[in-house]
C-alpha cells in the first residue's frame, strides 16, 4: 500500500493545474495523480464529436503558468488536448500520473489522519485527498427514452459516445437540443451532411464572438510572451466579470441586447422569436458561445435550419412533432445534456460513517462540511473553469503548508446547523436541466459566509490567496483516537 502526502484524482485541466501548484508552492509534499482513463485531458480527451471546442477564451481557460500561444482564442478540442499534453510534459507532471486508476472508495481515519483510497488497480493512503474530476459523469450522458425510438431505422448517437467510424456525408441529420453541444454540432456537421436540423423544445441564449482576439494578437506581437499573456488574461477577466455583473443586474436589458443581436444575424425565414428568445433570464443558464457566427452562417446559407417544437414520437424514417410536422432523418444526434455526479462517484466514509455529499455544505467552494483533509475542485459557471480551479489549487497548497507550520495533521470545516439556518441551494446555482436533475446528489451551498460559492473571480482572488486560513470555521488539530460508542 503506497503512501503519499497528496492524491489528486483526475488528470484533466484541474488535475494538471493542481499538480503544478503542488510542485511549485508545496514541493515538500509527495503526490500522484490518479486517472481513470488511459490518457490525460479529461473532458478534452473524452469528447470527440465534430466541432468540439472551448466556450471560454483560452487565455483564461489555459493555465496562467503556461501561456496559450496558438492563433485562436476560442480553440478546438484537439488543440486544447495538445496544449494539455504539452503542459504536463513541460513541467514533468506526466511522470506522476497513474493511468487506468479509477478511484472507487476513500475511507478517512481520524486516529491515523489518513485517507485509504481504493482504486480499480490498487490501494493507496494519503494525508490529503484532492478530487479534480469535475462534476460530469464520464461514463454516459443524459439519455432520454423517446417514444417510438425502437421504430427508427436510422442511427442514433449521443455526443459523449461519438463513434469514430461515423460517416454522415449526404445524410439528413437532426440534432436534438439547444445547448452548447447542439450549437457546436450543427455548423460543424452542415458542410458534409445533406441538411442539419436543430430540433429544440426551448431556445437558449446565444452570443457570437470572434474566434481570434485581434487586440490580443496585437499585444502578443509587440510584448514579451509572459507579459502579454498576463495583460490579456487580466483584460479578459475584467471584461467577462463586468458583463456578467451587468447582465445579472439588468436582465431585461441584457435579454434585449442578446435577442436583438441574434435577430440581425438570422435569415428572414427564421424569426428570433420563438427560435432564439428564451423565457428565462440571461445567466440563469450558461450562455452558448458561437465563434465567428458559424451557426448563423449555416442558417443563412440553408445548410442548416432550426425547429422549435416537441417530439411526439420517432417514426421509421424520422421524428413526428407535436405540431403534426415530420422531420425526415437518417441520423439523429441526441445532444440532450450531461449527467452530473458528486466527487467522481467516490464512496466516502469518515471514521466508518458513510458520507452523503448532499448532506454536506461546501466551504469556500471546495471543501465539504465535516469531511477532513479533502477538497473538491470545481470551476466557475460564469467564467473560465480554470480561473476558479487554479485559485482552489493555490488555496490547497496554502492549507498544506499551514498544517506543516503549525504541526497539525487535520483540517476540517464545520458548520453548526443551530447557528446557520440559511436555506440551502445546489452548489452549482443555475436553472439548467442537467443541474436540476442532480440537485438531490450534489453538495449544497448556503446564502452567505464561507458556505456560499460566489461567481466572482476578483473577490475569490483576494479571499483564497490572502484570506485567513484559521477563520473560526476551519478547525485544525492533530490526529486523535476515534470516539468510543
Amino acid at each position: 500500500m503506497e503512501q503519499l502526502d497528496v492524491l489528486v484524482v483526475g488528470a484533466g485541466l484541474s488535475g494538471i493545474g493542481a499538480a503544478y501548484r503542488l510542485q511549485t508552492q508545496s514541493p515538500q509534499h509527495s503526490y500522484a495523480v490518479l486517472e481513470a482513463r488511459e490518457d490525460l485531458g479529461g473532458t478534452w480527451d473524452l469528447f470527440r464529436y465534430p466541432g468540439v471546442r472551448s466556450d471560454s477564451d483560452m487565455f483564461t481557460l489555459g493555465f496562467p503558468f503556461h501561456p496559450w500561444t496558438a492563433a485562436k482564442a476560442i480553440a478546438d478540442g484537439p488543440s486544447i488536448l495538445e496544449y494539455l499534453h504539452e503542459s504536463a510534459t513541460t513541467y514533468g507532471i506526466d511522470k506522476n500520473i497513474r493511468f487506468g486508476r479509477r478511484v472507487l472508495r476513500a475511507s478517512w481515519s481520524s486516529s491515523d489522519a489518513l485517507w485509504t483510497v481504493e482504486t480499480s488497480q490498487e490501494t493507496y493512503t494519503c494525508s490529503f485527498l484532492y478530487v479534480c474530476s469535475g462534476y460530469y459523469n464520464y461514463d454516459s450522458g443524459y439519455v432520454v427514452d423517446f417514444p417510438g425510438l425502437d421504430e427508427f431505422q436510422g442511427r442514433v448517437v449521443h455526443p459523449q459516445q461519438w463513434p469514430e467510424d461515423l460517416d454522415y456525408s449526404g445524410q439528413r441529420v437532426v440534432v436534438i437540443g439547444s445547448g452548447a453541444t447542439a450549437v457546436t454540432l450543427v455548423p460543424a456537421m452542415a458542410p458534409q451532411a445533406a441538411h442539419v436540423t436543430m430540433l429544440q423544445r426551448t431556445p437558449s441564449y446565444v452570443a457570437s464572438r470572434p474566434a481570434k482576439d485581434a487586440f490580443s494578437d496585437r499585444l502578443r506581437a509587440v510584448l514579451p510572451e509572459k507579459l502579454a499573456h498576463r495583460l490579456i488574461r487580466g483584460k479578459n477577466v475584467a471584461f467577462s466579470s463586468a458583463v456578467y455583473s451587468a447582465f445579472r443586474r439588468w436582465p431585461a436589458h441584457a435579454a434585449w441586447l442578446l435577442n436583438s443581436t441574434v435577430a440581425k444575424q438570422l435569415p428572414d425565414s427564421i424569426p428570433a422569436d420563438p427560435h432564439f428568445t428564451p423565457r428565462y433570464k440571461p445567466w440563469d443558464q450558461r450562455l452558448c458561445l458561437v465563434p465567428d457566427a458559424d451557426l448563423f452562417e449555416s442558417l443563412r446559407d440553408g445548410s442548416a435550419s432550426v425547429v422549435t417544437d416537441e417530439i411526439d414520437t420517432f417514426t421509421a424514417n424520422g421524428i413526428r412533432l407535436r405540431s403534426g410536422d415530420h422531420l425526415e432523418a437518417d441520423l439523429v444526434v441526441t445532444a440532450t445534456g450531461l449527467q452530473m455526479v458528486a466527487l467522481g462517484k467516490i464512496e466516502l466514509t469518515v471514521d466508518g460513517e458513510r458520507v452523503d455529499p448532499h448532506d454536506t455544505f461546501v466551504y469556500k467552494g471546495m471543501m465539504l462540511s465535516g469531511v477532513p483533509n479533502l477538497a473538491w475542485c470545481i470551476g466557475y459557471t460564469n467564467n473560465s473553469w480554470t480561473l476558479r480551479s487554479d485559485l482552489t489549487s493555490q488555496y490547497v497548497c496554502r492549507l498544506l503548508n499551514h498544517l506543516d507550520r503549525t504541526g497539525s495533521r487535520i483540517c476540517v470545516p464545520e458548520i453548526d446547523p443551530a447557528e446557520y439556518d440559511a436555506p440551502p441551494r445546489p452548489v452549482v446555482d443555475l436553472s439548467s436541466g442537467y443541474i436540476r436533475r442532480a440537485a438531490s446528489i450534489l453538495p449544497r451551498q448556503g446564502s452567505y459566509g464561507p458556505w456560499r460559492l460566489r461567481q466572482n473571480y476578483p473577490r475569490d482572488l483576494v479571499t483564497l490567496r490572502y484570506g485567513s486560513l484559521d477563520d473560526g470555521t476551519m478547525h485544525f488539530r492533530s490526529a486523535a483516537p476515534q470516539p468510543v460508542g
